[in-house]
């Protein structure tokens, strides 16, 4: 039977729940352990599908079609294993089976309340991966903070699942601050006391206290939370702020985080943890012998969690290219033809950025344009694949108004048009062509070079798609489909060969790229924008704070 660890979160949102999640699934894995996580989530949308990126940040998609939290991007990036839609779970998830269950007569004639039925239903699903046989430990972080309206449920269910199961087999990881007064010239342990009061209000008792530092904690600070909190001086975990997410396992290694959570669940026999690879990713990170600028054009860059795998994916393909990557963030709407060149000048690659609506396509097709005029190593992901192929056909074929559906329904060139499966559709919610679909890959290919295989599998995640009644023309004017979905002769790839380096996919790549994984799409494009750093020299103004 597997065993579960719940990880909560106090005194502030944004603390990083998610990457103390993953870093301990991480070591934990790497003593030999069968670990997955999975995020509940209090918010009443049944998934984040239909939430505004800014609310929100990016929507992960996982291969069964999921439209999930983007903290399923970190496990995966950290685990290296696939997740599924049992692995995240909302309020609205909850409440829609629930309330299905009851038109449906399941509960014959009962009264249906918040606890037994809803907190039954969480629990349901909190237990579901431990059920299939294939995990030792299941972690769960739950979203939000103690103290939340609607966090109150998930908490009960946690404290129930505490009172059903032996004390070894659940055990709660609470993650809080330790602020830091400049005036004073104090760490203040206030807040993580009424956190944890707050949490043992609820019935819940943590037993292992991870504290999020800007100044490390002495053993006296530490022994003061213990005995305020209830817990062992070695169950207080230290949290410093890291360089990058990456350092983070490396120093809950050295706080020992994963000793005192087998200790409490009682594993014993464990292995010393295998690192290596994660030790030489990191090497390779900080040791970077090169530097590139990559221009990241979209509508969302004021808020970096909108494109979070996109950015990932870059520090996974640097590392392995002992390059440091640089994303300039340039919002699409700021680009014009007038501007255009000085908008993108020091530039070593151009990636355009997926994307929904008419806001700012303009200034991606102008992009477009610049890379593909000046021999600009650019990638187009999703709607920047569709933004290629509306350039093409303006500047190259000469059809000036050519458009996608999506923005111009009354084009008279819809180059892209929304699939016939998409046509009928009228609930938003889980309804785009979601998950992991097959592509068949042209030999010669570019795209082939890249991936080694005539055949690929890729994540999904639109409604419009490539118009085949232009097909031809394309083809003939040089932008080549170089992948095909074979079942739907569905264009997946397009790339042109006059260009050192121009591709773009109807596919989310950066959903599948891990750390011990790069996707070697974004590999190569790192590359090709290295072999461009020559022809476009580093300006000297960028800003460190943009290294990613």
């Amino acid at each position: 039977m597997a065993k579960f660890i719940f990880v909560t979160g106090g005194v502030t949102s944004s603390l990083g729940k998610g990457i103390i999640a993953a870093s301990l699934a991480k070591l934990l894995q790497s003593r030999g352990l069968k670990v997955t996580i999975q995020k509940f989530d209090p918010y009443i949308n049944v998934d984040p599908g239909t939430l505004n990126p800014y609310e929100h940040g990016e929507c992960y998609v996982t291969d069964d079609g999921a439209e999930t939290d983007l903290d399923l991007g970190h496990y995966e990036r950290f685990l290296s294993i696939p997740t599924s839609q049992a692995n995240n779970v909302t309020t609205g998830r909850i409440y829609q089976t629930v309330i299905n269950k009851e038109r449906e007569g399941a509960y014959l004639g009962k009264t249906v309340q918040v606890v037994p039925h809803i907190t039954d239903e969480i629990k349901r699903r909190m237990k579901l991966l431990g059920d299939t046989g294939e995990f030792d430990i299941v972690i769960t972080e739950l979203g939000g903070t103690v103290g939340d309206i609607e966090s109150l449920p998930f908490v009960e269910a946690v404290r129930q699942m505490q009172w059903e199961l032996p004390e070894e087999d659940c055990i709660v990881v609470h993650l809080t601050l330790i602020p830091y007064l400049s005036a004073a010239k104090e760490l203040k342990t206030k807040p993580t006391q009424h956190s944890v009061r707050l949490l043992s209000q609820e019935g819940v008792h943590p037993n292992v206290i991870v504290c999020r530092t800007e100044h490390p904690l002495n053993q006296e600070i530490k022994r003061k939370i213990a005995l305020f909190c209830n817990v062992k001086p070695d169950a207080v975990i230290e949290a410093m702020d890291a360089g990058t997410i990456y350092e983070v396992p490396l120093k809950m290694l050295q706080e020992g985080l994963d000793v005192i959570v087998l200790k409490k669940l009682q594993i014993n026999g464990y292995a010393a943890p295998d690192l290596t690879k994660w030790v030489t990713f990191l090497d390779k990170l900080s040791n970077a012998t090169q530097r590139v600028n990559i221009g990241l054009i979209g509508k969302y860059v004021e808020l970096q969690d909108a494109y979070k795998s996109i950015l990932e994916a870059f520090i996974h393909a640097g590392a392995i290219n002992h390059c440091k990557v640089n994303i300039i963030d340039i919002h699409s709407e700021s680009i014009q033809k007038e501007n255009v060149q000085e908008q993108l000048k020091g530039l070593n690659g151009l990636l355009v950025a997926p994307g929904f609506g008419a806001r700012g396509v303009e200034g991606k097709i102008e992009a477009v344009k610049y890379a593909r005029e000046n021999n600009l190593p650019f990638f187009g992901i999703c709607l920047g694949m569709q933004m290629a192929v509306i350039e093409f056909a303006r500047n190259v074929l000469g059809w000036k108004d050519a458009h996608s559906t999506e923005m111009d329904a009354q084009t008279t060139h819809p180059v892209i048009a929304l699939m016939e499966e998409q046509k009928n559709i009228v609930n938003k919610g889980g309804t785009m062509r979601l998950g992991a679909y097959p592509c068949q890959l042209e030999a010669d290919s570019l795209a082939h070079r890249i991936y080694g295989n005539a055949e690929i599998t890729e994540r999904h995640r639109h409604r419009w798609e490539f118009n085949n009644n232009y097909i031809n023309n394309f083809i003939d004017a040089g932008l080549i489909p170089s992948g095909k979905n074979v079942s739907n002769d569905l264009v997946e790839i397009v790339e042109l060969k006059s260009h050192p380096f121009f591709i773009g996919v109807q596919y989310h790549p950066e959903l599948k790229s891990t750390v011990e994984n790069p996707h070697p799409i974004f590999v190569q494009f790192v590359k090709a924008a290295m072999e461009n750093s020559s022809l476009a020299p580093i300006e000297s103004n960028i800003s460190e704070d943009a290294l990613v």
